[in-house]
């Protein structure tokens, strides 16, 4: 696929609509540079304020610039790397654009972070868009694209990093779980468990620095909650999230506050409704800070499991403050 046609389509659309500075004729290394900067410092708002507000269309703008440069004249050693560093940042933006609920941008964008990837065989970050594309579409409703997709980022698992294929195969899990496959789902979270204690976080990409006890937890979680709403056993779940709640600190704040909200959801729904009015309180806080219209959803399933308990006064409050902050 040549530069042009990467730029090209519906996603030039998108990114037109932004404003931008000018374009160099030549891309130089600070250019390439400035790209991985602008990806790692939007990456970090989007975690730590969500998608939903100022971010996006921050991250719009900066990325209408990169994808310019992949028109302008490039050194050949340089190449690679700034396509790396598109296809990282497309895939930054395209979460941005899924946490506020703008979901053909983002499958326009993460599809792109693949192109460009795939242009240069970047293999790890080929990973990261499939990843995002698996939760997305897993979100969406289609777990079984969700799956297609993890199976296609796992491709040549040997070029990948254990933290990348832990990652992987939680997307996996996920996607089964949606999908009533429980022992396939476990043989997935414990592929996912083996690779993550092979993780050497020195020899990891910048890209995975995300990736650590808390986040693993959080995913392989996830995937244990839909199977515990489904009569699988709820304690392991319980334990996943209560260690991701735990472990995620403040730049990671809407990460903390998805894995809160999960372990309060569950907690109501195993009939333990005095933990899960602590936890729920706090995940209440916590997503009240945020932009992201998805923990806002998962705000509202809380209060919709909530119900079953609608005799305790505390958990009406509860519900009652819930409506209000996913109405504001």
């Amino acid at each position: 696929m040549t530069s042009a046609a990467l730029a090209a389509g519906p996603l030039a659309q998108l990114l037109t609509s932004t404003p931008a500075a000018a374009v160099p004729a030549v891309v130089r290394p600070a250019d390439v540079e400035q790209i991985r900067t602008a990806a790692t410092t939007l990456r970090s708002w989007d975690n730590l304020y969500g998608g939903a507000g100022v971010v996006r269309d921050t991250a719009l703008a900066q990325l209408r610039w990169a994808a310019g440069l992949l028109k302008s004249r490039c050194p050949a050693p340089l190449r690679a790397e700034l396509f790396g560093a598109v296809s990282r940042l497309a895939t930054v933006v395209g979460a941005s654009a899924f946490d506020a609920f703008a979901h053909e941008d983002a499958r326009r964008l993460f599809a792109f972070a693949t192109s460009c990837a795939e242009e240069v065989d970047n293999w790890p970050l080929r990973a990261i868009s499939y990843n995002l594309r698996s939760r997305q579409a897993i979100w969406c409703g289609d777990p079984d694209a969700g799956l297609t997709f993890a199976e296609l980022g796992l491709a040549r698992a040997d070029r990948l990093s254990p933290a990348e294929q832990s990652m992987l195969h939680n997307a996996r899990a996920r996607a089964l779980a949606k999908m009533g496959r429980a022992q396939q789902t476990l043989a997935a979270i414990g592929a996912s468990d083996n690779s993550y204690t092979s993780i050497t976080p020195a020899t990891e990409g910048p890209w995975m620095t995300y990736y650590d006890g808390a986040q693993h937890h959080g995913d392989t979680g996830h995937a244990l909650f839909d199977l515990a709403l489904a009569g699988h056993p709820p304690q392991e779940a319980l334990r996943r999230l209560q260690a991701a709640a735990d472990g995620h600190g403040d730049g990671f704040a809407r990460s903390r506050a998805f894995s809160r909200t999960k372990l309060a959801t569950l907690q109501m729904a195993a009939g333990d409704p005095e933990q899960a009015l602590a936890e729920g309180r706090t995940a209440l806080a916590e997503v009240s800070d945020l932009r992201s219209l998805r923990a806002n959803h998962e705000l509202a399933e809380l209060g919709r499991v909530a119900h079953r308990h609608r005799n305790l006064g505390d958990i009406r409050d509860l519900r009652e403050q819930i409506a209000d902050t996913v109405a504001a």
